[in-house]
């Protein structure tokens, strides 16, 4: 028989940890940090994201999970949208995005769905399907179009941004 360490069932009838409780082991997975932009009826619209991830190379697929109760939720039902992967150097646009604005950002027009200037990569999605899940609902897209650059990411852990550094081929670590 195997040791456990000590935690919490999420499906425990008796007890149920706390949110922030299952925030905080979350928190400990580092991701990167995207903004998805979509033409709304009104104006652009972006949100900050970090639930961003590749689903499937036939089709090219993607998939952002975003809160049922975030306006941009009922924005991107049905639309095209752009998953925008910042750089390090883009911490501004993030906050921005998730409400704390700062100079208003540069606008590229894609094919589909706006997108934002100099970010590290982007993907010019249709859409591909939703599915309900909790209280978020996963957007999946069709890659339509995409482009990358070279740089550092941006990334996210224990509620702080941070720097993903740029793998450069010769310099292989633990790979």
């Amino acid at each position: 028989m195997r040791d456990r360490e000590p935690g919490f069932t999420p499906s425990s009838a008796l007890y149920r940890p706390p949110d922030h409780f299952f925030r905080g082991g979350l928190a400990r997975f580092a991701t990167g940090v995207a903004v998805v932009t979509v033409d709304a009826p009104a104006k652009r619209h972006g949100l900050t994201v970090n639930s961003f991830t590749s689903v499937s190379m036939d089709p090219p697929l993607v998939l952002v999970s975003l809160q049922r109760t975030v306006a941009a939720h009922e924005l991107l039902r049905g639309r095209p949208f752009t998953v925008n992967v910042l750089g390090a150097e883009q911490a501004d646009l993030a906050m921005h995005f998730a409400g704390k604005p700062c100079a208003e950002p540069r606008w590229i027009e894609g094919e589909r769905a706006p997108r934002l200037a100099g970010v590290l990569s982007w993907f010019e999605c249709t859409p591909w399907a939703e599915h309900p899940a909790g209280d978020h609902t996963l957007f999946l897209g069709e890659v339509q179009e995409f482009d990358y650059r070279s740089g550092d990411a941006l990334g996210f852990v224990n509620g702080q941004f941070t720097t993903v550094t740029e793998y450069v081929p010769g310099h292989e670590s633990l790979l």
